[in-house]
């Protein structure tokens, strides 16, 4: 646990949360700033500020559990036509609560979220195949597991 992560305390009881899901490992919650009614959080009890802090084995447990979150409500009578799953990792890429977490969003026609972009650039192949050599080199290079 860490000291003043508001992760951390509603994972140890201490601020209040509607749990959805809970495990010896991870927590799914309701989103008290939901985008669209249903949204939950996939939280890892164990603290780690972003995904180099996540073991592996973990990080796969909160996928796993948040691709279940998702049958479940497509399951229930909350509107949910299609889901989204987004991870902020850093604060460049919008981390707000220094605690992995994995949002699950049911989406339906005409909610308000939006993910905005330039989706018109188009690198040229010989681009695409550089940098994709640069991290097939930088993976190998990575220890395995954590």
């Amino acid at each position: 646990m860490n000291a003043g992560c508001v992760f951390c305390d509603i994972v140890a009881g201490r601020s209040p949360s509607s749990f959805a899901y809970e495990d010896g490992r991870v927590v799914a919650f309701m989103d008290i700033n939901p985008v669209t009614p249903g949204h939950l959080m996939v939280v890892p009890r164990e603290h780690a500020a972003g995904l180099a802090d996540l073991d592996e084995e973990l990080g796969a447990h909160v996928f796993v559990v948040a691709m279940r979150m998702a049958a479940a409500l497509r399951e229930s009578s909350v509107r949910c036509e299609g889901i989204n799953l987004f991870l902020a990792d850093g604060e460049v890429a919008f981390q707000d609560v220094f605690h992995v977490h994995l949002h699950v969003l049911p989406r339906f026609e005409g909610d308000s979220f939006r993910i905005d972009a330039d989706w018109s650039v188009h690198p040229k192949r010989a681009e695409l195949e550089a940098v994709a050599a640069e991290l097939r080199s930088a993976y190998e290079r990575l220890p395995l597991g954590k």
